[in-house]
């Protein structure tokens, strides 16, 4: 893939939703913004945290959080709908970027593997565009030719790091959460936002030098 073949998402083109524990959506070409983290990044006293603060967020935006609050937003319009789940975002992250967790990405050997195994396969099966290694997780934005290539990747991605880290640790196990966050690209605005955002998150989350990896392609 090339830069001319990126896009973002347009509802008027064919795209894919899967469900999973959260759904996913896809579109051919569309540049997407993906969140993975650790298996263990989130205790439960975390996990409890943030589904208390959803909660109040859904109800400030008008809609039961015991209701179908996802049909509803989907009525909403773009602005809105991505107004709201940038900020079901952010809520999860802050707590993310209190470092939960063993954060063995704060290994550079191990948060390499995972920025080299991104990048092995780029403007091939995809065109990354950003990335960032965080000791617990990590954020990315990529573009995949096909529908049907970004779950495909994502998971031979997490299964390919996930073994070289386990063996480089000494660890068994999954190593990294099942489910991710991923979330499709509307705008060249919003574009330069998340890529803003990449770039910042370590800084904000006062992280020292040394403790993370990031990556910004020149696109111009």
């Amino acid at each position: 893939m090339e830069k001319t073949d990126i896009t973002f998402f347009d509802p008027k083109t064919d795209w894919t939703v899967v469900e999973r524990g959260l759904p996913h959506w896809s579109q051919a070409g569309c540049v997407c913004f993906v969140t993975w983290r650790l298996g263990d990044s989130l205790p439960v006293e975390a996990l409890e945290r943030i589904d208390r603060e959803l909660a109040t967020h859904l109800r400030d935006e008008g809609f039961d959080p015991n209701g179908d609050w996802k049909q509803q937003l989907a009525q909403q319009t773009s602005k809105r709908r991505g107004e709201i789940q940038w900020k079901r975002f952010t809520i999860r992250d802050k707590f993310l970027d209190q470092g939960f967790g063993a954060c063995h990405l704060r290994d550079l050997r191990c948060a390499e593997i995972v920025l080299n195994s991104l990048k092995k396969f780029d403007m091939e099966r995809y065109f990354l565009t950003d990335a960032v290694v965080m000791p617990n997780h990590a954020h990315f934005l990529c573009a995949f030719a096909d529908e049907d290539r970004f779950l495909k990747q994502c998971t031979e991605w997490k299964r390919y790091s996930g073994r070289q880290i386990n063996r480089t640790l000494g660890l068994v196990g999954e190593f990294w959460q099942v489910d991710q966050f991923d979330h499709l690209i509307r705008s060249p605005e919003q574009f330069e936002h998340y890529r803003r955002y990449i770039a910042r998150n370590p800084v904000e989350a006062k992280l020292p030098h040394g403790s993370y990896l990031h990556f910004q392609k020149q696109l111009t």
